[in-house]
């Protein structure tokens, strides 16, 4: 690997109103490495990537590019110095092609007109030169995840950045993406584009990184060659602390049923039927498309179901919209928290109060007792870290966010609690907290479904799993012995059971 630093911090600082984001932490891009950025939300690693796209000015240290010390620079300078990043929301205009995309803000004008084909020729050679296989005529809403994510580093390259942040690149991939995500990585480092690589997923770490540095409360806690560190050991340095349990022991459930689901069709879900039993953590799994989402979408009223049933308690329900589905007593955390389960620019009370308004309510006025009542109830079970229930929800960290909605979804009392991607874009150390608060609940009575991508999260914490394909459920795994990792996924890909 080549030793030319790329990028240098130096005892970079930076705080907010009543935080320290940094303190004196440093970090280093060497040319054609991926330097993995680690530590739980809120660790520090946002601020210090925001400080090198120009989008924050550190309060004290050195920045220097090639050699180069930096001061006070913008979004458009660290542009222009190849610094690029591709966040984990990305910002693509859905309605416009992919050489739109690729060239917008930048287009190529000839007699003061778009020079529409010059464009596309442009566009196509640089998603070769990655040997990405996207047509440049294709509309940027008809792609994939994966491909959508190809075409911000394709843009990024187009730029000529040296510089590639790439922020939770993987966390909505399939793993074929994830292969030709990381097929793409190898093409870059090649030609010496250094690459600051940020996920909770360590386990890729194995296949891409060269060095990983780990911050914690906002200070530098060590940089290594990844070959030379354990993932236990990386773990325990991002948390401060032993973790030698993720996963809290399984607990019998009942035997009761409490929740059926007969037969129910929507537009992307066939002939879907499961039961849930009182206490029980219900898992599903699946590849990307298999349905799950959309199966859950149904249940909860904001898909149309064409066909089948819904009972709690032996009584058929009646659910049209998810005000149908809280009333009778069904909450859903759902996938993508920032877009559907919170409102970002609203403060804490209100994204956990939203749903129980009408409930505080009395003689035309807020119960502001009984609504701060709630508020210390769940940020004492939950251990939300706010300064303040005003602080802006968009301003906490992803775990901390996932407790507000896991908050709101519990303030209605839910016998029924749908949980889609639970731990999606949170630290190693939030996730056990989460699986702490999953089981706790589930001990208490309260019926779980947990849709999960991430096979440990399934077999650990759920009694049973349903393995979705093509909008169908192919199997359901009620020993724990039978679930394994094998054998969920041989269903998850359309195998058939020998015995059946």
């Amino acid at each position: 690997m080549a030793e030319k630093l790329l990028f240098s911090a130096k005892n970079i600082s930076k705080s907010f109103p009543g935080v320290k984001a940094l303190q004196n932490v440093s970090f280093d891009l060497r040319e054609g490495e991926v330097h993995a950025l680690l530590g739980e939300n809120g660790a520090g690693k946002s601020t210090l990537i925001k400080i090198l796209g120009g989008n924050y000015q550190p309060d004290s240290g050195v920045i220097e590019i090639e050699g180069q010390t930096i001061k006070g620079m913008t979004i458009q300078e660290s542009k222009s110095y190849g610094i690029s990043v591709v966040h984990q929301e990305l910002c693509l205009a859905q309605n416009m092609k992919v050489y739109e995309n690729i060239l917008l803000g930048r287009e190529i004008v000839k007699f003061g007109v778009c020079n529409e084909k010059a464009m596309m020729r442009y566009a196509e050679d640089v998603l070769k030169s990655l040997n990405l296989d996207i047509d440049p005529l294709d509309m940027t809403v008809s792609l994939s995840t994966g491909k959508r994510q190809m075409i911000e580093i394709a843009k990024a390259v187009s730029y000529g950045a040296k510089i590639i942040v790439m922020d939770e690149p993987t966390s909505s991939l399939s793993d074929n993406e994830v292969n030709a995500l990381f097929n793409t990585i190898y093409t870059l480092k090649e030609r010496g584009v250094g690459i600051i690589y940020i996920s909770h997923r360590l386990e890729e770490l194995e296949t891409i990184a060269d060095r990983v540095t780990v911050l914690r409360d906002g200070q530098w806690i060590a940089t290594m060659d990844y070959k030379d560190v354990s993932r236990t050991r990386i773990i325990n340095m991002m948390v401060g602390r032993e973790i030698a349990d993720m996963y809290p022991k399984k607990r019998p459930c009942g035997t009761e049923v409490v929740f059926r689901v007969d037969g129910l069709n929507t537009g992307k879900v066939k002939n879907v039927s499961f039961d849930v039993k009182k206490g029980e953590i219900l898992g599903f799994f699946g590849l990307v498309g298999a349905g799950r989402t959309e199966l859950m979408d149904g249940i909860f009223g904001v898909d149309t179901v064409f066909k089948g049933t819904i009972e709690m308690n032996g009584e058929r329900l009646a659910i049209r919209s998810p005000k149908d589905a809280l009333s009778n007593n069904i909450s859903l955390v759902p996938e993508e928290r920032k877009r559907n389960g919170l409102i970002l620019i609203q403060d804490i009370t209100f994204n956990v109060s939203v749903c129980i308004f009408d409930k505080l309510i009395k003689l035309g006025r807020l119960d502001s007792n009984k609504q701060m009542e709630i508020l210390r109830y769940y940020k004492e079970k939950f251990s939300i870290k706010t300064p303040s229930f005003s602080q802006f929800a968009g301003n906490l960290s992803g775990g901390n966010q996932q407790k507000v909605v896991l908050s709101k979804a519990l303030s209605v009392n839910p016998q029924i609690l749908i949980l889609d991607e639970p731990t999606r874009g949170i630290d190693v150390g939030a996730k056990a907290e989460i699986y702490k608060i999953i089981s706790n609940l589930a001990a208490e009575g309260m019926s779980i479904i947990c849709v999960s991508s991430e096979l440990p999260e399934i077999i650990n914490l759920c009694h049973r799993v349903c393995i979705m394909n093509d909008g169908e459920i192919v199997k359901i795994i009620d020993r724990q012995e039978d679930m394994t990792q094998d054998r969920i996924m041989e269903f998850a890909l359309g195998g058939k059971d020998s015995n059946e």
